[in-house]
């Protein structure tokens, strides 16, 4: 027997019902509503390593304080753009947010202070610093606004150089390069310092300019080149890992604050466990990632890191953005990166 569909029950409605739900997984409420239901925004697409485990972390305080604090997510900007998210975070209107070091710092300089040039050699260099004084430098900073941060950082990953004609090997190879930059501020200075010709042009338009020869080649972590299929139009991926970029989970400070002491400790552990896991994902991604891209055609250039940052510190590169940060913080920067400049 054929099934009858409800009277009043259409096709459009169903989509429209369907349209407000978050991208992620609906989150099952008990019987009894929650005692405090919050909203975390995240930029990034709802499969990428942020949202699974941000979702995992949310999961898991809702279990651990018993339904009293249900963490909705809303991943891909659903929410707003990052600059309207940072906004809506401040006053409250959002709880939670992720947010990049290098946009954080049009609201708290200090958070970029780890997006300079050439500082870290590894992770382990990295971990050391972000979960030691230099982390926790930044993190009073961001504390003395509106916001605070909620849990250990967590990992955008190291940024590299693609190219379609000229190979980048050594410093020498930037000169008179043009390349898309974003419109950051420290990495315009870099390239810059470094003779190459720094273009900042809306991601959206990477790609075509890219393929129209506008630029001669773009930079950005792997999972990017990956998603945005540049790959199509470089031929060269030069791992330069020139500036790394990490992730904050930013709280509201009120809205954090209301919460009862036992459930702040529990969002603080779940949000850190889910950090440590979204790292190691990162790191896994970017291997995986070199694999994807090189059997796309994309060849991969090994580089000597050390040497671009020789030639940065013979250029007023460091000098500048010392007394831009003040010595306070590049004190801190110094002890996790070495003598700069």
């Amino acid at each position: 027997m054929t099934q009858r569909r409800p009277t009043g029950i259409t096709r459009r409605k169903l989509l429209l019902a369907g349209a407000a739900v978050p991208l992620c997984a609906v989150l099952s409420r008990p019987a009894a509503a929650a005692e405090f239901t919050y909203k975390l925004a995240t930029g990034q697409d709802p499969t990428h390593p942020v949202n699974v485990r941000a979702k995992e972390a949310a999961d898991r305080i809702k279990e651990a304080t018993g339904g009293r604090l249900e963490i909705n997510l809303f991943p891909a900007n659903q929410l707003g753009s990052d600059t309207d998210l940072l906004t809506q975070v401040r006053n409250g209107s959002v709880e939670f947010f992720n947010l990049s070091s290098l946009i954080l710092a049009t609201l708290v300089p200090a958070a970029g202070i780890v997006n300079l040039g050439f500082l870290f050699p590894n992770y382990d260099a990295i971990w050391r610093a972000m979960d030691g004084e230099l982390g926790a430098y930044i993190r009073v900073q961001i504390a003395k606004t509106p916001i605070m941060t909620v849990s250990k950082p967590w990992d955008n990953g190291f940024r590299h150089i693609t190219s379609s004609g000229r190979e980048i090997r050594t410093p020498e190879d930037l000169k008179g390069f043009k390349l898309r930059v974003p419109a950051a501020p420290n990495l315009t200075s870099l390239f810059l310092a470094l003779g190459a010709g720094p273009a900042p042009i809306n991601f959206n338009e990477v790609y075509s300019a890219l393929q129209t020869k506008v630029v001669d080649g773009q930079e950005n972590p792997l999972p990017i080149i990956a998603t945005a299929r540049l790959y199509e139009v470089q031929k060269t991926c030069s791992l330069t890992g020139h500036v790394w970029d990490n992730y904050w989970i930013l709280g509201n400070k009120r809205a954090f604050q209301k919460l009862p002491q036992d459930v702040q400790a529990i969002v603080t552990r779940e949000f850190d466990r889910s950090a440590e896991d979204e790292r190691a994902d990162i790191a896994k991604l970017s291997q995986s990632l070199r694999a994807d891209l090189s059997a796309k055609g994309m060849q991969f250039l090994e580089v000597d890191r050390s040497i671009f940052r020789q030639a940065l510190a013979k250029t007023s590169f460091y000098a500048d953005w010392k007394t831009k940060f003040g010595e306070e913080a590049w004190v801190q920067l110094e002890k996790a990166a070495g003598k700069l400049g």
